[in-house]
């Protein structure tokens, strides 16, 4: 079991410079990679069939440790939870190799998809604090890489920006990290506790930052917007869940840090969906969306895993789909009607993450609010609500059966169908949440939420200032959590 897993964390980077040696062959080597993660993910359920029957009553569960280095705590480890995050990549990187397959990608733009992929795996098994800072620094290089593929003057100032805020955030984290060692001789998660308030407090700044949670992730808009339209949908899939990954594993082994996570998911859901009810563009409305996702995520820690497998398919097959609408402004796609196919493509995701039966969003959300605690049930409902009324701009945008609206290529309908299909079948991780009770209750709050949208905001031209996502702005913000995250340490861990 440990030379197939090591093979497998080394084969995205074997492919990633092979494609350079191979340029003729780059997609066929991309795909080769996307595949391998995904058999690497039936293998793990082919030697633990019980957890494909009980995976979220399997969460936890590590079924995999690999220490590399004793002295320092290096240590990987694969469990249920790693398994969804692993599976989100695969099936993503996937479906992104798929969109481009017959576009004009060059062999570097694959090179740099597949290593970004090997390193969110890796950063995905991480259980210690030093390879993790390895692992998030061969990202932000391979999403800035990624980001800046275009070449345009644009792209290169939103992927300066990205590399400069992620650097800003491994620096705060790399001190932390240090302090976890000097404490306890050892980089493992588990020695937190022991560290100084101040380890916690800059470990999990630069996590925040680089997962794009609450304030801390107003680089993230820009970003995800702006790049293009395969690049976006890795960076709002996968990307910055090597970010969320991380503070979900600290949360679940580590009881004293837990509420703090639950706190920053609360806060992050509410203000990603405030930004997005009054967004009218609509790849800044999907990356504001992800910003309150993650929230949910991290909401509830134990089952943050299956949340983001929904989460990670739902809105790349989103980004996909509204990079090739006739217009980015929703005022144009009102007045424009976009094909029925795109349309039905469309609402289908819209439904999911809005939490609609049959489809893997809908239990995503009910096993997220069941593992909620009491403070934070208000705050959550009123999160979903908000999602309900985000996502009726989408279902409720115009369509047509004929007209001359882009048909799409067959590469965007392969990687539509796998994203959708993949939505479908997930559900078979938590088919407990069909009962009566359960499909009410998100049925009733999407209904709720597209009769506000219909009635009230439907025509509203309210738009919020984007002063707190300025460059210039984005370090004070960092400075805002780190405070709050101090008084957090000092105050929750009893220092």
């Amino acid at each position: 079991m440990n030379t197939i897993t090591i093979a497998w964390i080394a084969l995205p980077f074997f492919v990633g410079f092979l494609i350079y040696l191979l340029p003729r062959l780059d997609r066929y080597l991309a795909i080769l990679a996307t595949l391998g993660s995904i058999g690497y993910c039936f293998w793990i359920f082919y030697q633990e069939p019980s957890l494909f029957v009980d995976l979220i009553d399997n969460f936890g569960t590590t079924f995999l440790s690999l220490t590399l280095l004793d002295n320092f705590g290096v240590t990987l480890e694969v469990d249920t939870t790693s398994i969804f995050f692993i599976l989100t990549n695969a099936i993503v990187t996937t479906a992104v190799v798929i969109y481009c397959w017959d576009t004009d990608k060059t062999a570097f733009f694959y090179s740099q998809i597949i290593i970004l992929h090997g390193s969110v795996n890796s950063a995905f098994i991480c259980s210690d604090f030093i390879s993790l800072y390895v692992a998030l620094e061969v990202i932000s290089i391979a999403a800035f890489l990624a980001i800046a593929y275009p070449r345009s003057d644009r792209t290169m100032w939103v992927a300066l920006r990205y590399l400069f805020i992620s650097n800003v955030a491994m620096l705060f984290y790399l001190i932390g990290a240090v302090l976890v060692y000097k404490a306890n001789h050892s980089f493992v998660f588990t020695g937190l506790p022991a560290a100084p308030p101040e380890a916690l407090a800059l470990i999990f700044l630069g996590l925040l930052i680089k997962g794009g949670v609450f304030i801390s992730g107003c680089w993230l808009p820009l970003t995800h917007s702006e790049s293009e339209t395969p690049v976006s949908a890795m960076l709002s899939g996968v990307a910055v869940k090597s970010g969320i990954f991380p503070l979900l594993r600290c949360a679940v082994v580590l009881e004293e840090v837990n509420p703090i996570i639950r706190f920053f998911g609360v806060a992050s859901a509410i203000l990603g969906v405030f930004y997005c009810i009054f967004e009218k563009d609509t790849k800044r409305t999907l990356a504001f969306s992800t910003i309150s996702q993650l929230g949910f995520i991290l909401a509830a820690p134990e089952v943050g895993g299956f949340y983001a497998l929904t989460h990670g398919l739902v809105k790349s097959a989103l980004f996909l789909i509204a990079g090739n609408l006739p217009s980015r402004k929703f005022s144009d796609l009102q007045q424009q009607p976009m094909t029925t196919p795109f349309w039905l493509a469309l609402a289908i995701a819209s439904f999911s993450i809005s939490g609609f039966p049959l489809l893997s969003g809908f239990g995503a959300k009910v096993l997220t609010m069941k593992n909620l605690l009491p403070w934070q049930a208000i705050g959550m409902n009123v999160a979903a609500l908000g999602t309900a009324i985000v996502y009726a701009k989408f279902i409720f945008l115009p369509h047509q059966n004929q007209g001359e609206g882009k048909q799409g290529r067959r590469g965007f309908w392969i990687a539509i169908t796998f994203l959708l299909m993949g939505l479908i079948a997930a559900n078979i991780a938590y088919y407990d949440a069909y009962n009566i009770a359960n499909i009410v209750k998100p049925l009733a709050t999407i209904a709720l939420g597209w009769l506000v949208y219909w009635f009230g905001l439907r025509r509203l031209t309210l738009q919020l200032p984007r002063e707190i996502e300025q460059f210039n702005n984005l370090v004070g913000l960092m400075s805002l959590i780190l405070i709050v995250l101090f008084w957090m340490g000092f105050a929750w861990l009893d220092v």
